[in-house]
């Protein structure tokens, strides 16, 4: 795998993982105690954490490509000779 492929694929992994953890932990300003925001609707997140599901995002995907960059690297399963057969 070139550097630029692997830069491509991490990108692109980061990117879903980050729409899987966005969701975690989120709690709208309707259910914490105290006021809602001005200017904002109820189901806006409280505390959306967004630095430490960056964090998350990016150690998530870093096991991820490790695993693709060995499997590529080490030729266990070659996806061009899949894609042949059919």
């Amino acid at each position: 795998m070139s550097i630029v492929g692997g830069i491509v694929i991490f990108t692109i992994t980061w990117m879903l993982v980050l729409f899987t953890v966005l969701p975690w932990g989120v709690r709208p300003q309707s259910e914490e105690e105290g006021e809602i925001e001005p200017g904002t609707v109820e189901s806006a997140p409280a505390n959306p954490r967004i630095w430490t599901k960056f964090a998350m995002t990016t150690v998530i995907t870093i096991v991820l490509f490790v695993a693709v960059w060995t499997i590529v690297d080490l030729d266990l399963f070659d996806i061009r000779a899949y894609f042949q057969d059919i």
